[in-house]
């Protein structure tokens, strides 16, 4: 039996969008990873699995043991880590028993679960989280913390299902490879909604949420980790580019034989009154002889031309199971920076979580920022974008700067993808600027959308758009965790936009395939309150 099974479920949006259409699948024992474009109704699907959602038709069967942590994690900061993790109580009637209690409100809250602190412990430690005590504040600690906390909660719990949503997010990799071995272990089924290629390289199969013909939202499962479903996209659209090329052939032949057809009947039609005028037969024959003619060629004319259509109809089918080209190509030129030209200077900086960092960022150098969480990685960037005074020292930028936060909360969505970029480019002119989004995939009427009713991917583009279109033109580009929620697609799309970029970069991520990506030539590794500098190449 499964634990968690959807059967014929289907779900629409308050104001009749259907998003679901008669979704069937039961979750499997083991590691699932769920994917998709953003926006396409992962985070919906787990809402609908954990009856956040209620469906329009169909029925969700729920285990008795049931958890999910989702994207947000949200703690009261007076919580104790042993209130999160929903071992308090217990705890404090361990702590009155082995003090000497014999009331039995303690042994009946215990439940004989007298192993309920080593549990939790060896929890914390399972996810990097040795150095906190069960008695501290949630308050103290970082945000990525506050994740693993509740993914340790639900751990504690044993549940038959565990649903996370893009857990990984905000973890540093020292943390996401120790979730990643936490969750490959753990008993029962367990999915998650990610695009870290490193978690799922670690799961048993792929399911992945596309949209159908009819605009509703399919699911597709893959046996294999990420290498096998990478593997079968790429056999499913090399298919697909074959049989454009069979549906092509096909339409060449059919229009041949019509058009062979075709000149057929004139000839014959021209024998036909050349027999006439030389009286080779009656007039009557002959004008038998050509309406039987006429019937026959509209015949076989009418099943040539629908063997033709039925050929084109094929064609339009083949091509539009090729995935679109969505891929993002551009020349930034304003944004070059000759080599030794210097854009930060830095000079024994101090923030509120490092010791003096000096440096100097020369040219169109490119700059990974590293660090456990809490390290001080925003901190710094924050330091150097002027929204939080150092504790002391000093630094100057020398260009102007770009900034893309994780939350991509650039944009103004009362105003248009073009009004966007236009107040960050006053001196372009609007054909200029359409030019250019048209390069971002914003073409038409698209660039005329409301940067409120965008989807992700489409709400990245356009965050994208309106720090590198900016005029003066960024020649410091700062990203922090640029890749937090993006699917495949739009991190496919980052990577090709930085590829026109000419100016310096300095890019906080723990997205290892991410910065391969983009070639860093430099890393500054934060640990334990210092910066440590190391050229790369």
């Amino acid at each position: 039996m499964h634990a968690l099974s959807l059967s014929h479920v289907s779900f629409s949006w308050p104001d009749g969008r259907p998003l679901f259409n008669d979704l069937t699948f039961a979750l499997s024992p083991g590691l699932s990873g769920i994917v998709g474009r953003n926006g396409i109704g992962k985070s919906s699907l787990l809402r609908l699995a954990v009856g956040l959602l209620r469906p329009t038709a169909g029925h969700v069967e729920r285990p008795a043991r049931l958890a999910y942590v989702p994207q947000s994690v949200t703690l009261a900061v007076g919580d104790t880590v042993a209130s999160v993790l929903g071992v308090a109580e217990r705890l404090a009637a361990l702590r009155a028993i082995e003090a000497g209690s014999s009331d039995a409100a303690h042994y009946e809250i215990l439940a004989d679960d007298w192993l309920v602190e080593d549990r939790a412990l060896t929890v914390l430690r399972s996810l990097g989280l040795g150095t906190l005590t069960l008695d501290r504040a949630v308050g103290e600690v970082s945000g990525g913390e506050a994740t693993l906390l509740a993914i340790g909660a639900a751990l504690i719990a044993e549940p038959e299902v565990l649903l996370l949503d893009e857990p990984t997010n905000n973890l540093d990799a020292h943390a996401r490879d120790l979730l990643a071995a936490a969750l490959a272990t753990r008993s029962g089924a367990t999915a998650v909604v990610t695009h870290d290629r490193a978690l799922l390289a670690a799961v048993d199969r792929i399911g992945e949420l596309r949209e159908r013909d009819d605009r509703t939202t399919e699911l597709r499962w893959f046996g294999g980790a990420l290498h096998e479903f990478e593997a079968s996209l790429a056999a499913e659209r090399a298919a697909a580019e074959q049989a454009v090329v069979t549906a092509s052939a096909d339409v060449s032949r059919q229009h041949r034989d019509l058009r062979a057809r075709v000149e057929g009947d004139g000839k014959r039609r021209q024998r036909a009154a050349k027999a006439k005028a030389n009286a080779e037969v009656t007039r009557g024959g002959v004008k038998a002889k050509q309406d039987q003619a006429a019937k026959t060629e509209a015949r076989v004319s009418k099943v040539h031309e629908a063997r033709l259509e039925r050929a084109r109809e094929a064609l339009a089918t083949a091509r539009a199971a090729i995935p679109r080209d969505r891929s993002i190509k551009l020349d930034l030129p304003g944004t070059t920076v000759p080599q030794r030209r210097a854009v930060t200077e830095i000079r024994g900086l101090v923030t509120r979580t490092e010791t003096p960092l000096t440096a100097l960022i020369q040219g169109p150098e490119r700059i990974h920022v590293t660090g456990r969480n809490g390290s001080g990685k925003t901190t710094l960037i924050e330091t150097l974008l002027g929204a939080v005074a150092p504790v002391s020292g000093e630094f100057a930028v020398h260009v102007p700067v770009g900034y893309l936060p994780q939350r991509l909360d650039v944009l103004d969505d009362a105003a248009s993808v073009l009004e966007n970029v236009r107040r960050r480019a006053p001196g372009a002119t609007p054909q200029e600027i359409r030019d250019q989004l048209g390069k971002f995939q914003f073409r038409g009427a698209a660039a005329e959308a409301l940067a409120g009713t965008l989807s992700g991917g489409e709400r990245f583009r356009a965050a994208l758009a309106s720090v590198l279109l900016a005029r003066p033109e960024p020649q410091l580009l700062i990203l922090d965790e640029p890749t937090n929620n993006l699917d495949f697609e739009s991190q496919s799309q980052l990577v090709q936009a930085l590829e026109g970029y000419g100016g310096a970069l300095l890019v906080v991520s723990h997205d290892q395939a991410f910065v391969d990506a983009i070639s860093p030539t430099r890393r500054w590794s934060l640990e334990n309150g210092a910066v440590r500098d190391e050229q790369l190449s």
